[in-house]
């Protein structure tokens, strides 16, 4: 395909592959297998936890006055503390995916949901099970399929013979943290049951209120490569994720990282990690997050660039403005202020600074900018878009 003139350029993708640095094969003190890489020391406490380098070193940005409840530094060491010993437990199981980390990290602290989308076999479940495992949450897994019903998931009523009664049986979906495996197998029905349960925190069972556990979070994976039997997620149910995180295969380094820890049993079932916190520790980096400060001319950048997906018309090129069909809602710019939040306390500061909100804008902005059928015709995402966007607005 050729590009149209004035057409924004494609974005280049990273390189990747064995031109890759190399990262640690085993966790420490596990065995070392021959020919492994001894693992590197563990990060100081509050180093940046996410894939890419520190905001602070992204763009110049003035550290602005804080006000008089904003979090100390006690308390940003002692979410540092457990944030790191989250990641540590993380990337024991997980072989690379760090944007993955950081995202369930950030969705963990804001008190989202996420959705995960890729190819079967990057690590999905495991990076779920791993993130419940290291704060001792409770897990449930739950495999969508197109028979699903969505008692199946909230629960039902069963009639008790012995005791001439109905009782009330939960279903997987009252649980800290839920799986929802290829949610758009599942038909339209099922997905709505879901929508109460993320949205409102409860589930309604024979005109009954069960509130969900907290925390609460959905981590709910899709398959891009296989549309039969499945149904497209609407509109509705996407705007319920704070982020949408879409994997790709990893390198060759760290495929032979992963062959290198399945030989010394690092995937083996077993008790939780010595990292393994608790949900009050949790429940703190949660209240901190929604304590970390927000200074108007962030405020006002994040706004505009969701303003400029609703009307990119005079903000980005033409050839693309006409691409855009529908921009972000306004619960866009309420996850995109919680996200902002989460990931300054995830590297370190009680502030947001505006790189925190281009480094969220593809999680965010990506599942709620929706393209007409040309843009589809032409393979233009509305990753391309966004960072037209992001372009194009200044910057404070």
């Amino acid at each position: 395909m050729t590009e149209t003139p004035g057409a924004v350029p494609s974005i280049p993708t990273p390189p990747s592959g064995a031109g890759a640095p190399p990262r640690p094969v085993v966790q420490p003190g596990a065995p070392l297998p021959a020919g492994a890489v001894p693992p590197p020391p563990p990060p100081p406490a509050g180093a940046p936890r996410g894939g890419e380098a520190p905001p602070e070193v992204m763009g110049a940005h003035a550290k602005p006055e804080l006000p008089a409840d904003a979090l100390g530094d006690e308390e940003l060491a002692r979410a540092g503390e457990i944030l790191d010993r989250i990641s540590a437990a993380f990337s024991r199981k997980v072989v690379g995916q760090l944007e993955l980390r950081e995202s369930l990290l950030a969705t963990l602290l804001a008190g989202g949901h996420i959705l995960l989308e890729s190819v079967p076999g990057l690590a999905k479940s495991t990076a779920a099970s791993t993130i419940a495992e290291s704060v001792r949450a409770q897990f449930r897994r739950i495999q969508c399929t197109p028979d699903l019903l969505p008692s199946d998931i909230i629960g039902t009523q069963i009639y008790d013979a012995a005791k001439a009664e109905f009782r009330t049986v939960l279903g997987p979906v009252h649980a800290n943290i839920v799986l929802l495996d290829e949610i758009n197998r599942s038909s339209a029905k099922t997905q709505s049951a879901m929508l109460e349960a993320m949205q409102e925190r409860q589930t309604s069972i024979g005109g009954v209120v069960y509130p969900l556990p907290h925390p609460f979070l959905v981590i709910a994976t899709q398959n891009p490569i296989e549309q039969e039997g499945t149904y497209l997620l609407p509109e509705a149910q996407l705007d319920r994720f704070l982020m949408k995180e879409v994997l790709d295969y990893p390198d060759a380094q760290e495929e032979f990282e992963i062959l290198a820890r399945l030989d010394a049993g690092v995937f083996a079932p077993g008790a939780a990690p010595e990292e393994a916190l608790s949900l009050d520790d949790v429940e703190f980096l949660q209240k901190a997050a929604a304590r970390v400060f927000v200074e108007e001319s962030v405020r006002r950048y994040l706004i505009a660039i969701v303003e400029a997906t609703r009307q990119p018309h005079g903000v980005i090129p033409d050839d693309l403005a006409r691409l855009v069909d529908y921009g972000a809602s306004p619960r866009g710019s309420i996850a995109f202020l919680s996200a902002a939040r989460a990931l300054a306390l995830i590297a370190g500061r009680a502030y947001v600074i505006p790189e925190d909100v281009k480094r969220l804008a593809h999680r965010v902005l990506r599942h709620r900018v929706v393209l007409s059928f040309e843009a589809d015709a032409l393979e233009i995402g509305s990753e391309r878009v966004i960072d037209a966007i992001i372009d194009a607005v200044p910057t404070p």
